[in-house]
């Protein structure tokens, strides 16, 4: 999801951040904390939402999502106290495209993301499914009252047809999660797994790779991965939505031999910064693979590119550092 706003966070965003939690704070001054029905603590005089005001999500704790675990049959991971994330590769699908078995950190991590707010709870996530499955998820996402808020390919030719169809929600979380089951009951997606002991090595010149993009990546299943927030705050008129939700730059390389790499993701952009980011990935001969909205209602509008490439690692991250300074991230920590 995302929004339409300032260019400028300096002015923009702070001004906002600042109207929000200057409101948060007049509102606590004096009143007294209640808990609503997950156990979750909030300020009683906050609960009824100001017209006008965007609202902060809820702070949370494991706890809180024990009910949204149940009704989806899978365990997920709560981020920075607000987002409750619940990972849904597709572990059983044997996908190629342009000779290359795609490996599912690379391209096919959907997901499904919680976040609480003082008038409900938001559901956004990203499904990955065939495309004898898509018909049947629509079905079942509408008949339970969940939007599709895009649809799209993340690859160029591939074998077999997968599709990603992003979803958005708001509402009573156990109820959002028992329709997404419903959708995801339609599909081969597999049950959860715990992740391994240890991560298999990465065959890649990491050290190269983090110096060119200027930040260090994270191991996961094989696969070497960046997640790169944008600096300015995103709403969708109502609610302040965490970059956790989705609304970050995903860059993933995946090891071919010989610190060849194949790299996928996407960029997350304001309209200015579109044929910006196009002209920087172009000259470094990576393709454009699809250029689309996830949300319908973000603030500032934001649109997402995804892209694909194959070639040694370190030139690979080089052609990708213009895109991605084009794009406003926040600094690497």
């Amino acid at each position: 999801m995302s929004p339409r706003s300032i260019t400028k966070p300096a002015a923009g965003a702070a001004a906002a951040l600042l109207l929000v939690t200057g409101a948060g704070l007049l509102a606590g001054c004096g009143t007294q904390t209640r808990s609503d029905a997950s156990g979750t603590s909030v300020v009683a005089a906050q609960a009824a939402v100001r017209p006008g005001r965007l609202q902060q999500p809820v702070q949370t704790t494991e706890k809180d999502w024990k009910p949204v675990a149940e009704a989806l049959g899978r365990t997920g991971t709560l981020m920075k106290g607000t987002v409750y994330h619940v990972a849904l590769p597709r572990k059983d699908l044997k996908v190629t495209t342009q000779g290359v078995a795609i490996k599912p950190g690379l391209s096919l991590g959907g997901y499904a993301n919680f976040a609480k707010y003082h008038d409900g709870t938001m559901l956004m996530g990203d499904l990955v499914v065939t495309e004898t499955e898509l018909p049947k998820v629509t079905d079942a996402l509408q008949a339970a009252g969940i939007e599709q808020t895009a649809l799209h390919k993340h690859l160029l030719q591939q074998s077999p047809p997968v599709w990603w169809t992003h979803v958005h929600a708001m509402g009573d979380p156990v109820k959002l999660a028992q329709g997404l089951k419903s959708a995801l009951d339609a599909t081969a997606i597999p049950p959860a797994s715990p992740p391994p002991p240890t991560q298999p090595p990465i065959a890649l010149d990491t050290a190269g790779i983090d110096k060119a993009l200027g930040r260090k990546g994270t191991a996961d299943g094989g696969i070497y991965k960046f997640t790169v927030a944008r600096k300015q705050a995103v709403n969708d008129g109502t609610h302040v939505l965490p970059a956790a939700l989705g609304l970050t730059t995903g860059i993933n390389f995946q090891p071919l031999g010989g610190n060849k790499a194949a790299i996928n993701g996407d960029f997350v952009m304001t309209a200015p910064e579109v044929q910006t980011v196009i002209q920087a990935l172009r000259k470094g001969n990576i393709d454009i693979v699809e250029l689309h909205n996830h949300s319908l209602t973000d603030q500032p509008r934001l649109f997402y590119m995804h892209f694909w490439a194959t070639a040694d690692g370190v030139t690979l991250a080089k052609a990708l550092r213009p895109a991605l300074d084009a794009t406003d991230p926040t600094p690497a920590s």
